[in-house]
């Protein structure tokens, strides 16, 4: 201690900021188990212990919020983790450095784009009067799609919208896997007769495997996360049924309509199975790709 006591001091504001807005605020959840009152504070609002648990299951639509963020959320993490593996490979096949170095920045720019910005761009090119999708449909013959407006569509278009934004900062974590194999492995395969589609197969792809479980089993924790920014700045009453997901159902419930102690209790059950889904994936990770995190 005393000799790195530089590196220690240097945690100190980090360790304060983490207490003060991810612990600190823990003590909250006690709103949970009361009919809390605002003006009444956590001190004079009633305690009503589990009776907040037992009306969250039979509440209506609460099924239905819990089936679309799984259904959203298992297709953004499987779609999420193909394309940014494809794409390496495919870039890793490329020879001309500075074609992949423009391919590597354009593919990556849209992660810093916020999606206030993004959901501002999204309405306007998908939308059914004049947006730009919709005019190649019609060129094509189709009929105009109401993207955002339609349910299974707006599903989709989550979907779609995030694998777009978010694959090239995860082609990062599968580009750096490939640099650290081994060239002397291809120039084996090459002069035993394989080809390049068989050096892929048989050296790229095996290298990449284990940190495509890793990441894999690691996203389960984020099952119940579908995307609260960009699903607040793009969805609307006409998709509630099928776009609605825990975090936007919170929201409404806490912030638009009052209901505190309700909202906090759909947030500390989506918490409860997170944490559970987090040591599991963990454990997956460690069984079936030897990775550790503690």
């Amino acid at each position: 201690m005393r000799r790195n006591w530089p590196l220690h001091l240097m945690l100190v504001p980090a360790v304060l900021l983490t207490l003060l807005f991810q612990y600190v605020p823990m003590g909250g959840l006690v709103i949970a188990f009361q009919d809390f009152k605002p003006w009444l504070g956590l001190d004079g609002s009633k305690w009503v212990g589990l009776d907040n648990f037992r009306f969250l299951f039979r509440y209506p639509g609460v099924d239905q919020v819990i089936w679309n963020t799984l259904i959203i959320a298992f297709f953004k993490i499987v779609a999420g983790l193909i394309a940014p593996f494809l794409f390496a490979v495919l870039l890793n096949e490329v020879r001309s450095m500075a074609f992949k170095r423009v391919s590597q920045t354009l593919v990556y720019l849209p992660h810093f784009m916020s999606w206030v910005i993004l959901g501002g761009i999204l309405l306007d090119i998908l939308s059914p009067d004049g947006g730009m999708v919709n005019k190649l449909v019609v060129a094509l013959g189709g009929q105009p799609v109401f993207f955002l407006g339609d349910g299974d569509w707006f599903r989709v278009t989550l979907i779609v919208s995030d694998v777009w934004k978010e694959f090239g900062f995860g082609t990062i974590v599968f580009l750096a896997s490939l640099a650290g194999i081994n060239p002397a492995l291809y120039e084996a395969a090459e002069v035993d007769g394989a080809n390049r589609l068989k050096q892929t197969l048989h050296i790229t792809l095996p290298a990449l495997m284990p940190i495509a479980i890793v990441l894999l089993t690691l996203s389960i924790g984020n099952i119940l996360n579908a995307g609260f920014d960009q699903v607040f700045n793009l969805y609307n009453p006409l998709v509630y049924e099928k776009g609605d997901i825990i975090d936007t159902f919170v929201y409404r419930l806490g912030i638009l309509n009052g209901k505190m102690s309700f909202a906090t209790t759909v947030g500390l059950f989506k918490s409860v199975v997170g944490t559970v889904l987090i040591v599991i994936s963990y454990w997956l990770a460690y069984r079936l790709a030897n990775y550790r995190v503690f």
